[in-house]
């Protein structure tokens, strides 16, 4: 399928590995030039190359975190008015609730719901103006199962997608969507980081502690973040007008309800 979007602009956090970095090189195999976004320059770099051999479009970067103003405005002075936005950042850490102050509930809150609020209301209305946006937030499988451990993320995370619920729907007769990717656990650093805790409290290697968790889930397995950048550019389709304020969940089936 041609996706239409061939010549698009678009603006990708947190791109320089993961899933962000899945996201940009799908788009980039359809003909959209990409912006990232990341805070190390020297991967940020390394990814922007791979992405420009790989397809043959323009990639530039700018390096930043994009849960502070300076990263964003950084991001928005690479890519002005995309026509695309991807919203993306790391999670918080696990923990306890009992152990977590104001101060890592703001960082949470920073990260996971208000960078991309302020991201949309930067880009939002070039898109209406130009009668075509794309707009895709990364959140997690939690939102729709939360995790114990991940109090800080369950929290930050719904809250954008209550924000989202009622943005989306105002902006989708001007050919807006705004929609949410879910991931579950897919073959990332991230995901062999969080693997840590549970490998060593169950006393063995985070690749036997990766293998058995493989077996939990319906498919038998993890997800390929090239299927999650796949989803990704077909949310941000031409063809995809029609759909917004959806919480896409990809999870391997691990979630057991009927809705």
């Amino acid at each position: 399928m041609d996706l239409g979007i061939a010549g698009r602009r678009a603006l990708v956090c947190a791109a320089s590995k993961g899933l962000g970095k899945a996201c940009a090189l799908a788009l980039a195999r359809e003909g959209v030039h990409v912006t990232l976004t990341a805070r190390s320059a020297e991967i940020l770099e390394a990814t922007a190359a791979e992405i420009r051999a790989a397809t043959g479009v323009t990639v530039t970067t700018a390096v930043g975190d994009i849960a502070t103003e300076e990263g964003r405005a950084a991001a928005l002075a690479a890519c002005p008015d995309p026509d695309i936005l991807v919203n993306n950042a790391g999670g918080p850490p696990p923990g306890d609730f009992h152990d977590w102050e104001r101060e890592d509930w703001i960082r949470a809150l920073d990260a996971n719901m208000l960078a991309p609020i302020f991201l949309i209301k930067a880009t939002v209305d070039g898109m209406i103006g130009r009668r075509f946006g794309r707009i895709v937030n990364i959140t997690s499988a939690a939102v729709k199962a939360p995790i114990p451990i991940l109090g800080l993320s369950n929290g930050a995370r719904a809250g954008l997608t209550g924000f989202v619920a009622g943005l989306s729907r105002q902006t989708v007769r001007h050919n807006v969507t705004i929609n949410n990717l879910l991931p579950g656990p897919f073959e990332t650093d991230r995901l062999r980081k969080t693997m840590e805790g549970g490998a060593k409290a169950a006393g063995r290697s985070v690749d036997e502690e990766m293998a058995a968790r493989r077996l939990t889930n319906p498919s038998g397995r993890f997800g390929d973040p090239e299927e999650f950048g796949a989803a990704c550019a077909f949310l941000c389709s031409a063809q995809a007008g029609y759909m917004t304020g959806q919480n896409v969940l990809l999870d391997g089936g691990a979630y057991a309800g009927t809705l």
